[in-house]
């Protein structure tokens, strides 16, 4: 890998302007192992300067020519997966099997989903038989401002630069600096991927410094952004002078309905679920809503899952849960653990404090709190750790006015042996993704939210129409 405190802007690796060394640490060890620098205005106007000259010349590429670009990328990205994994593990905290199965696994099925979906889109057509010499292009935006998480580093890298780059967009990457590393390696892959100089750049920084001036650059003409929802707000009112298109995908507060009649390893599979990634997840099923009948089952259920996950160091395989990813993540989910405890949740597993084991790197106990209401922080707020709320609910009106009672509308998750009613509830739930029964979404599905979680949608040819602008052309003849 090059000097990590350097930035790929137009082609090449470059110094930043000024130094402003950041110290990259180990979330398993609390040590450092990295560092990069922190982009200043003058590296964001470089970045954003060689995107908008590169952009003439590849929104007129022909679309065969961008689609074996995106191939070139994803045979790149599959031949350094473990070096990816490696990297993503190191960075953020995730334990190595994940890392190499889901983390880096999510980018291969995202670059394979938008290169099937380049293939298939109708990047013009006629309006229809009522105007037949009357055309619809889809034409790129211009220069896109990628700014990306840490909790799913190859997930939001790709779903940002493969529909950017296959649209004939020009990007400027802005990859978390507090896990930078496996950003440096994908600008790496798009070195090797023989793109033009200017058509994909990258520069580290964090929000305040270049997220912001990205923003309200006047040459970048959409920003696409993941991460809080408070952060987003920030993007839009610094979008908002130059009225660029901002896509946002943002925080989460999950409903996990299961009702009496789900199946018997639903509270089990739930607890796993929000479990994942040390549930550092935005779509994380946070809040388990059971049926009264089956609530005190489920308490115990959840209670033991929880003290049945073993956390420990993300080098280490196996299928235990890492740290969360920093010390200021550890402080914050800390907090929220004793503010249940001191709002009269009940605490039934886990708690505050490093498991017994560990005194070392920023690991959270599996929490599981039983007797939530409404009126509770917990309850309220996205926590982004390994923390399970559990709530009984009476019936299906209980459970929905419960389940849509949040600013966020991310997923919400349905558990049910009876399909009328998996259908008839999920209609209702004011979220933009709606999972039955452990159904995973299909390559393609369009992920985003409804209300504060967001207002864009990546993945799949939703995801393309992202990144372009609408054209209707007359008199073009049939």
């Amino acid at each position: 890998m090059p000097a990590s405190t350097e930035f790929y802007i137009n082609g090449q690796w470059v110094a930043p302007h000024q130094p402003h060394d950041f110290p990259v640490i180990d979330p398993s060890t609390e040590e450092v192992c990295a560092t990069i620098s922190l982009g200043s205005e003058a590296d964001t106007n470089a970045a954003a300067a060689a995107a908008k000259a590169a952009f003439n010349g590849w929104a007129v590429t022909p679309i065969a020519d961008r689609i074996a670009a995106l191939q070139r990328l994803r045979d790149v990205y599959k031949k350094r997966a473990g070096e990816m994994a490696e990297a993503i593990s190191q960075e953020m905290g995730a334990p190595i099997d994940l890392a190499k199965q889901q983390q880096v696994g999510a980018g291969i099925w995202h670059l394979d989903g938008f290169l099937n979906a380049a293939k298939e889109f109708a990047w013009d057509h006629p309006l229809g038989p009522q105007a037949p010499t009357e055309r619809i292009l889809h034409e790129p935006i211009g220069v896109c401002a990628l700014i990306t998480p840490w909790n799913w580093p190859m997930n939001q890298i790709v779903l940002k630069c493969a529909p950017a780059l296959v649209t004939g967009c020009t990007m400027i990457l802005k990859p978390s600096e507090i896990a930078p590393l496996s950003g440096l390696l994908f600008a790496e892959m798009m070195d090797e991927a023989d793109l033009p100089p200017g058509v994909f750049n990258m520069v580290n920084g964090d929000g305040p410094g270049v997220g912001s001036t990205l923003s309200a650059h006047p040459d970048v003409d959409m920003v696409s952004f993941t991460g809080s929802t408070r952060a987003g707000r920030l993007i839009s009112i610094a979008a908002a002078d130059t009225i660029k298109r901002v896509s946002l995908e943002l925080g989460g507060k999950g409903a996990n309905i299961i009702f009496a009649d789900a199946d018997e390893k639903a509270v089990k599979s739930g607890v796993i679920r929000c479990f994942r990634n040390t549930g550092q997840s935005c779509n994380a099923p946070t809040r388990m809503m059971v049926e009264r009948s089956r609530y005190d089952e489920a308490v115990e259920i959840a209670a033991a899952t929880a003290q049945a996950t073993t956390v420990g160091p993300a080098n280490e395989e196996g299928r235990h849960i890492g740290p969360a990813v920093s010390e200021m993540q550890f402080n914050k989910i800390q907090d929220l653990i004793q503010k249940g405890i001191d709002e009269g949740a009940r605490l039934v597993a886990g708690g505050t404090g490093r498991p017994e084991n560990l005194n070392r790197g920023y690991y959270i106990r599996p929490t599981v709190f039983a007797d939530v209401t409404p009126d509770m922080t917990i309850y309220r707020e996205e926590i982004f750790g390994p923390v399970l709320s559990v709530i009984p609910f009476e019936d299906e009106a209980h459970v929905v006015e419960m389940a849509n009672d949040t600013p966020y509308g991310l997923t919400n998750y349905i558990q049910t042996g009876d399909n009328e009613k998996l259908r008839r509830v999920a209609r209702q739930l004011r979220s933009g993704m709606v999972e039955g029964n452990g159904v995973g979404f299909g390559q393609g599905s369009p992920f985003g939210g409804f209300k504060q979680s967001g207002n864009g949608r990546e993945g799949g040819s939703f995801g393309l129409h992202e990144f372009l602008e609408i054209k209707a052309v007359s008199g073009w003849g049939e």
